[in-house]
């Protein structure tokens, strides 16, 4: 029986080979697509909006929030599935009912929590 502290070393005859296609006069861009983009400007505003909830305007960032998830789920329908990035996760129509949902309910509840009294 094998000892628990031995690995396998793949082949010599079998050459390592990527998944992302590799050209050595052009470098990987960051993001690779567009939808990593906008991924990246969709959670800044959502950091944007916590930094927002953190200086006591809550409603404002939460609406900002939501805002934001609802903007990822337009551009989810928009981009094809090769160039959504991060904001592919499942099936487009899914990815946005999801994102519409839960960006639509922080701005309900922000517009629909009353108002508490101060301390």
């Amino acid at each position: 029986m094998a000892d628990s502290h031995d690995h396998l070393e793949p082949p010599e005859s079998v050459p390592p080979v990527s998944a992302e296609p590799y050209d050595p006069d052009e470098p990987r861009r960051y993001p690779s697509t567009i939808g990593g983009a906008f991924y990246l400007l969709v959670l800044g505003a959502v950091g944007v909006a916590m930094v927002v909830v953190a200086l006591d305007e809550w409603r404002t960032g939460i609406r900002l929030m939501g805002g934001s998830l609802i903007f990822a789920a337009a551009v989810r329908l928009v981009l094809r599935r090769r160039d959504a990035g991060m904001l592919a996760v499942r099936h487009k129509v899914l990815d946005a009912v999801v994102l519409i949902v839960l960006g639509g309910a922080l701005i309900f509840l922000a517009g629909s929590i009353p108002d508490q009294p101060e301390f």
